[in-house]
């Protein structure tokens, strides 16, 4: 009893959701015997406690005893299979919920089955025992069944009517049957997205009004749901602003008409992280606690279904509604993305919509792939953010492939457009796009050149003199990772003790050192590249790769902190040591 009434329910408020549960399932159960007999589900606070009465199929003394008085017994299997498929409970333990919150239970039922049996009383205490008797006939005149709760000390809070009325809307706002606190409704059928309106304005407007009462928001757009076959149906609401892929959404699921959970979350694909759905099943199946969905085929298969539907939504709006389709891709590509890795349908429909970053603007992949007969990108966000300026400036298209997702779609580019060629973008293939400078002018600068590399050469770095533009850029780092791995591995074996040192020193590569790559065309270094002095020409150097890696930007080692510190130093004392000499002259 501890166990069942205690630990298998996340909350108190379940409670009511067991008893409204009960209830349903009895009218059921009488309904499949008599269509025409009355459908009601009454709850009454009294001081104490809760009553609840329905019009149900009643208990005989036998029935009460085997199904009340024994756990996982349930007349949903015991006798009346034939209607089970009706059925809200299927466990047999649902009332031991009501020990949450209540010291005693005390049912009293009367059967429609047969109508010469007595009214019979059946009243349980939270330490396990109970009692078993027949009443007068006038003690229930009609068959159903009435549940009486005594609340336990402390629990008080959850018999408030405002209370209980707030429970019973939530959980039985979508049932079939009248359900009343007193004499207010419970029940709200049709549900929101089955009822009929004068237009389809008045619907969005419906809709809309429901998503904020559900989930606080109101959405971008609504999506309708339905898989006959399983018995489902519903809305999902798409979210108006961006969230993040890894956030675990909640979706309410009702089942027959009941408010199963909140918090479905396998209820939708991964990719679909950018709504938020109600549903009305049939089909899927509860755990015992009833308070999520239990995973199986069946589950599986409506995830997928629901996956489809969201896809052919927006694909139709690629069809016929472009900008509404521009609305939502502007708040929710990512999700789109992450669909389109492994659907190839939808990466063709979604090509001419999908916003990339690119050295041309905020394009498309296909109109940057019609504007460059090569595309190349770059994995990361700090690539793309070296070379950006620089590869646009001498003709290379570039896309930002270091958001997520992002990467993937621009390697299966020409999977849906035969003949694109697609190229990760490398220092080489920058570098190649540099003029090279007249060797009589790079012969003449050949004393700065070997004390710039002198100077950089401890931080595996090549000294090169090249012409690009834009002219305002006085030097460009490039590197790539191959690069800045084997550097991170010669500062690991040099710190390393003799075994690890040899590991690391079997690891070693052939990957190209970094390269400076000093623009010629800059004033700036055109004049450090004619100072006489080599210790100053060596520190120019220092400061101009300083100033590279922070353009880039790139995380610092502390090796390159340090030269920028001693670089901005040296600077300061040449600066003015000179002015000293002019002022004394």
């Amino acid at each position: 009893m501890d166990l069942l009434s205690h630990h298998l329910y996340s909350s108190p408020r379940v409670y009511l959701r067991e008893l409204l549960q009960n209830a349903v399932d009895a009218i059921t159960a009488r309904r499949a015997e008599e269509p025409d007999s009355p459908t009601r589900v009454r709850l009454h606070v009294e001081a104490g406690g809760l009553r609840v009465t329905d019009t149900g199929i009643g208990l005989t003394e036998a029935d009460v005893h085997n199904l009340l008085a024994t756990i996982g017994r349930s007349s949903k299997r015991d006798g009346l299979e034939s209607a089970r498929a009706g059925f809200l409970g299927q466990f047999g333990i649902g009332l031991l919920a009501c020990f949450v919150v209540a010291e005693e239970i005390r049912v009293v039922s009367r059967s429609a089955r047969d109508a010469a049996a007595p009214p019979v009383e059946w009243t349980a205490r939270d330490d396990g025992s109970y009692t078993v008797r027949t009443l007068p006939g006038d003690a229930h005149p009609e068959p159903g069944t009435t549940v009486h709760l005594t609340a336990r000390p402390g629990a008080a809070e959850w018999f408030a009517e405002e209370q209980v009325r707030t429970l019973a809307r939530e959980f039985g706002a979508l049932l079939p049957y009248d359900v009343r606190v007193g004499k207010d409704p419970v029940t709200d059928r049709p549900a929101v997205w089955e009822r009929r309106y004068p237009n389809p304005a008045a619907r969005r407007v419906a809709l809309a009004r429901h998503c904020h009462q559900q989930f606080g928001f109101t959405p971008l757009d609504s999506i309708d749901l339905e898989v006959p076959v399983a018995g489902v149906r519903g809305v999902a609401y798409v979210l108006p602003a961006a969230v993040s892929p890894a956030q675990r959404a909640g979706h309410r699921v009702h089942l027959k008409g009941m408010l199963l959970t909140e918090r479905a979350e396998e209820l939708l694909p991964d990719w679909a992280f950018f709504v938020r759905c109600v549903i009305d099943t049939d089909s899927l199946r509860p755990t015992a606690s009833r308070e999520s969905l239990y995973a199986d085929e069946t589950l599986a298969a409506v995830r997928d279904a629901l996956g489809a539907r969201i896809k052919d939504w927006f694909t139709g709006l690629a069809a016929g509604e472009p900008e509404r389709l521009a609305q939502f891709l502007a708040v929710h590509h990512l999700g789109v993305k992450s669909l389109a890795r492994h659907d190839r349908d939808v990466l063709t429909t979604m090509l001419p919509w999908l916003p990339f970053e690119t050295t041309d603007g905020q394009l498309s992949l296909e109109e940057f792939a019609r504007r460059h007969p090569v595309v190349h990108f770059t994995r990361t966000v700090d690539e793309y953010r070296q070379v950006a300026a620089i590869a646009a400036a001498q003709g290379i298209g570039v896309v930002n492939g270091g958001y997520t997702y992002d990467a993937e779609l621009v390697e299966l580019l020409p999977s849906v457009r035969p003949g694109t060629d697609v190229t990760e973008l490398d220092a080489d293939t920058v570098a190649a796009h540099l003029d090279p400078v007249d060797p009589a002018e790079e012969l003449a600068l050949s004393g700065f050149l070997a004390a710039a590399r002198s100077k950089l050469d401890p931080l595996g770095c090549d000294v090169v003199l090249r012409t690009f533009h834009p002219v305002s850029v006085p030097a460009l780092h490039l590197d790539d990772r191959a690069a800045r791995q084997e550097r991170a591995r010669a500062e690991e074996e040099a710190q390393a003790d003799d075994l690890w040192a040899g590991i690391l020193g079997s690891l070693r590569g052939s990957a190209p050192r970094a390269r400076l790559v000093l623009n010629h065309h800059n004033p700036l270094v055109r004049r450090i590249a004619r100072i006489d002095d080599p210790e100053l020409a060596g520190t120019a150097a220092e400061a101009l790769y300083g100033q590279a890696l922070l353009m880039a930007p790139r995380p610092l080692r502390p090796a390159d902190s340090a030269l920028l510190n001693r670089a901005f130093l040296d600077l300061l004392r040449w600066a003015t040591h000179s002015d000293g000499q002019e002022e004394s002259r």
